[in-house]
């Protein structure tokens, strides 16, 4: 009875051994086919992976162009010419009837310094020449005079040069009364303040009746038929600038641009700042006021380029590149910069490696995988 129970053990054991490797080899399969499904599962997302619809403004076209190469510029527009109308004689301002705004033409009297006190000065050098020029005649004559009685012997050579040296005195002293009488009326003269040039009123420092000194500023007149802008460009910018070189500006109030010449190059450069001043000559035209701010940039040379827009060249590689349209899928092709400059007012870069007429995607597209589907709009359609 006992060998017989031990017999039924075992064959339960076997049995439940069976089970247990029976069961270990199904979740194996099972663990298996699943991994099997989730492969067939990618493959079948990799082939189904969402495709990029792309419209005219994602893409640009790879082209042969001449690229312009600048130099930035900016500044404030100043006139050629100004003049600051300054008081010569200390007094009191009068006949100031300008403003700002006003017109003046070149030698116009537009105030005076009250002229009484030089009037008198001149007035006082007159009588002062007069009365040296009436001591010349009186020592002429004792000259003559004595002369005479040299000549018949009633007097000695000695008190004819005494005779002699007082004429000189007095024909010196006649001059330097005169020389006083000529400084007196150029003292008039400078009471009289009269604009050097034909232009505008700028700025109007003082008021009628206001008492000033010498040097005062009275009135500023700006000149508005030539103007100019003092720009700063670092060393390596100004090596390519040249006299006569064409510049394109847009200066603020103004809608459209304007071009400029280059006129003047400093022959030096700024000891603090380190920087080559350029003056660039500006024609007039309405609405160009002195003080106004421009920016824009200097045509330094050109060269022939396949051109794609500046952006477009990505380096967030270790070798720059773009991003192609080839066959529908986006390719990465590395490309070597040659140029960076301007086509009309459009930055561009011009490239090397790059086949003239190749789609490239703008910057606004962001990196795409390589081998990323893409779908053309019509217009691009092979």
């Amino acid at each position: 009875m006992s060998s017989h129970r031990s017999h039924w053990k075992l064959w339960i054991f076997l049995a439940l051994l069976v089970l247990g490797i029976g069961w270990g080899v199904w979740k194996a399969l099972d663990r298996r086919s699943a991994q099997q499904q989730a492969a067939a599962d990618a493959a079948a997302a990799l082939q189904q992976a969402p495709v990029f619809a792309l419209d005219a403004a994602d893409l640009a076209t790879a082209e042969k162009l001449t690229i312009t190469t600048t130099a930035p510029v900016s500044g404030a527009v100043r006139a050629l010419q100004t003049a600051a109308i300054k008081a010569r004689v200390a007094g009191e301002v009068q006949g100031l009837r300008k403003r700002e705004g006003h017109i003046v033409r070149a030698g116009e009297e537009v105030a005076r310094i009250d002229p009484t006190e030089a009037r008198a000065r001149v007035r006082q050098n007159e009588q002062q020449a007069a009365s040296a020029l009436a001591q010349v005649q009186i020592a002429r004559r004792a000259f003559d005079n004595n002369q005479a009685l040299v000549r018949q012997g009633f007097i000695s050579a000695t008190a004819l040069e005494t005779s002699q040296a007082n004429l000189s005195a007095a024909e010196a002293s006649h001059q330097a009364a005169l020389a006083a009488l000529d400084i007196a009326r150029k003292t008039l003269q400078d009471t009289v303040l009269r604009s050097p040039l034909d232009g505008q009123v700028s700025a109007r420092y003082v008021q009628n009746g206001e008492r000033v000194g010498v040097d005062t500023r009275i009135l500023e007149v700006v000149d508005l038929t030539a103007f100019e802008i003092e720009a700063a460009l670092s060393p390596s910018d100004a090596a390519f600038v040249t006299i006569g070189q064409r510049a394109v500006l847009q200066v603020e109030g103004l809608s459209q641009p304007m071009e400029a010449t280059v006129d003047r190059i400093s022959p030096s450069v700024q000891a603090g700042s380190r920087a080559v001043l350029i003056y660039l000559r500006l024609p007039a035209q309405p609405g160009l006021r002195q003080g106004l701010f421009a920016k824009g940039h200097i045509v330094t040379g050109g060269q022939q380029a396949v051109a794609v827009p500046a952006r477009t060249v990505r380096n967030d590689k270790p070798a720059p590149y773009v991003q192609v349209v080839d066959n529908n899928q986006v390719r990465h092709l590395p490309v070597r910069v040659v140029i960076d400059g301007l086509v009309g007012d459009q930055p561009m870069t011009g490239v090397e490696g790059l086949p003239e007429g190749s789609v490239v995607l703008r910057a606004g597209t962001g990196a795409l995988r390589e081998g990323t589907a893409v779908k053309l709009p019509q217009d691009r359609q092979p």
